[in-house]
């Protein structure tokens, strides 16, 4: 993680999440930015949120990282070097609030500890990835469960948009979005996030009055 320079991520790109929240569907790439201190390792550590300003939802994601700097024509298997699972964390009270002011969400979606984010692995390929689930377990019970195929807009349509209107080099990060199944977490809930069977990272929600 010391080498990420930049986060970007996708909001809305899973149709039931954007339902849920009562969003319409995007005709295009929604597109944000946290800053990097918003990282924070899913080591089984404890992570410290604000959950004093109103509810903290967790939202899981497939995680990409950029290997090489962005080249029109490269393909996404060229780009990626690493994938990991993340959670975007966000303070949907703030961000209904802020969006009600037609205000930028940054302050509900990029406070410290707010994109968790599990190691890295090496990545696979696009079809391979498209062949395994990824799922968020809170206290032992799975709340999330997703899948690339399900995407609006794929995982070359997202690093051709990001290469093109905002750039990307080696070491940038990409939340791809969420799949419906958000909900709130509050101190002392356990978050597992799952690759297939396989845990890849974990945390404890810690509260702080921030």
């Amino acid at each position: 993680m010391d080498t990420t320079r930049n986060i970007y991520c996708v909001g809305r790109n899973y149709r039931l999440h954007a339902a849920e929240l009562g969003n319409a569907v995007p005709s295009s790439l929604m597109v944000f930015s946290k800053p990097t201190h918003a990282l924070a390792l899913a080591d089984g550590r404890a992570i410290r949120l604000p959950v004093g300003q109103g509810q903290v939802h967790y939202e899981a994601e497939l995680v990409i990282r950029i290997g090489k700097p962005y080249q029109k024509g490269l393909s996404v298997d060229e780009l990626i070097d690493a994938f990991a699972l993340g959670i975007d964390f966000t303070l949907r009270d703030l961000q209904e609030d802020l969006k009600r002011k037609g205000h930028p969400w940054l302050q509900a979606k990029g406070f410290p500890n707010s994109a968790l984010v599990t190691k890295f692995y090496p990545f696979p390929g696009v079809e391979t990835c498209a062949d395994t689930d990824f799922a968020l377990a809170k206290n032992g019970v799975e709340v999330q469960r997703g899948n690339i195929q399900d995407m609006v807009f794929d995982l070359q349509t997202i690093v051709d948009f990001c290469g093109n209107h905002l750039g990307l080099g080696a070491g940038d990060i990409i939340y791809t979005s969420t799949p419906a199944g958000v909900g709130e977490v509050n101190a002392g809930d356990r978050l597992q996030l799952l690759w297939g069977e396989d845990v890849l990272g974990e945390c404890v929600i810690a509260g702080t009055d921030q």
